[in-house]
């Protein structure tokens, strides 16, 4: 991977975390800068995942690669929102 695709993917994370953060019911108890640290994961990991079942390059918008990243930034806002939560 390129720097500039390490950029991107660091961009487009703090993006995905946010769409994570809104897609997860209620009020999260954890901020912001975890948020975004749990966008870039999900979005490195998601992209991971789209090229391993062959959706990452497709003409257009990946949508799929999307879905999959949000979907795991979703959850790992929840994640961390719930072990936050019994402390």
């Amino acid at each position: 991977m390129e720097i500039s695709g390490i950029i991107s993917a660091i961009v487009i994370g703090i993006v995905i975390g946010v769409l994570g953060r809104l897609v997860v019911p209620g009020r999260q108890r954890i901020g912001i800068l975890l948020t975004i640290v749990v966008g870039i994961v999900a979005a490195f990991v998601g992209a991971f995942i789209a090229h391993a079942l062959g959706v990452d390059d497709t003409n257009g918008v990946d949508w799929i690669e999307w879905l999959i990243q949000i979907g795991l930034a979703a959850v790992g806002v929840a994640a961390l929102d719930r072990s936050r939560g019994r402390r």
